[in-house]
């Protein structure tokens, strides 16, 4: 007994003469509470392509703690959405989980919440491309649930980042699936589409990067990168589909090829049936 209150005593006492200093004070404003374990928090933000060795020869960075938030952040999500939508699916519920734990969504979240001032990493690398700001945030969750428990990972992500910068009911709603709309169109239209893989090669810090085509009767019109085909075909969907609806120019290419190859031209209207940016 004696002990433990000893040893409450003296968390006060640490955190009371640490509270006003960095950077307890900025993961405090973050947090929404002062951590016990600043060490954990530390390593949290801390990008692999600044691994820091330790006296055991081991490397330390934050990807194992970016496993552990990304199992507990599905964990608390899976839990939120099930209560929200009682009488949805399965699938329903798969697809709403999985557009609130996209790494766009936690990227945007981590930079709105002011993790890319504090993740450190190496200046070799880009950090606009691999989202590194949601991985951290991924891992700031896993240094949560160390430091202080489940109960505290979930409040954080409920009330910290999904009640202050995750509309939930309009991200359901959003249709981000760029490559489905537009196979969708194209064959409504009896237009060919093909998705080519143009290269693959590794980033700066050995992450895969694939660079994808669209072509349109033969004609490239999108390109695309991302850390995964899926990604990068995704990327030139969205640039297709943007050019299909703005660019008259290519609109009339378009339909010229259409009509030279099957007799049949494109009504203009139909490139405005295209799902504007903003929908997608």
């Amino acid at each position: 007994m004696l002990k433990k209150l000893y040893r409450q005593l003296h968390k006060k006492i640490r955190l009371l003469r640490n509270k006003g200093r960095e950077p307890y004070l900025s993961l405090s404003k973050i947090l929404g509470f002062y951590p016990d374990n600043l060490k954990i928090y530390e390593q949290a933000l801390l990008h692999k392509s600044s691994s820091i060795e330790t006296d055991d020869g081991k490397w330390l960075n934050n990807e194992r703690l970016e496993f552990l938030g990304d199992g507990v952040l599905d964990s608390v999500v899976a839990d939120i959405v099930y209560k929200r939508y009682p009488n949805k699916r399965e699938g329903f519920l798969t697809n709403a989980r999985s557009k609130i734990v996209q790494r766009e969504t936690m990227n945007k979240v981590a930079v709105l919440l002011g993790l890319d001032q504090m993740v450190v990493y190496s200046t070799k690398i880009s950090s606009h491309n691999n989202h590194m700001y949601g991985n951290a945030l991924e891992a700031l969750i896993g240094a949560i649930y160390l430091d202080q428990g489940y109960k505290v990972s979930y409040q954080f992500i409920r009330d910290v980042m999904i009640d202050k910068y995750i509309d939930i009911d309009m991200l359901v709603r959003k249709e981000i699936n760029f490559k489905s709309n537009l196979i969708e169109w194209s064959q409504k239209n009896k237009i060919s589409i093909s998705f080519d893989l143009i290269e693959s090669f590794t980033d700066h810090d050995g992450n895969p990067v694939f660079q994808s085509a669209i072509k349109l009767l033969g004609e490239q019109i999108g390109i695309g990168i991302g850390y995964s085909k899926k990604e990068s075909q995704q990327t030139a969907a969205k640039m297709a589909i943007k050019k299909l609806r703005t660019d008259k120019e290519i609109q009339r290419h378009i339909s010229a090829i259409k009509k030279k190859k099957t007799g049949e031209s494109t009504d203009e209207r139909e490139f405005a049936k295209l799902p504007e940016e903003e929908a997608l």
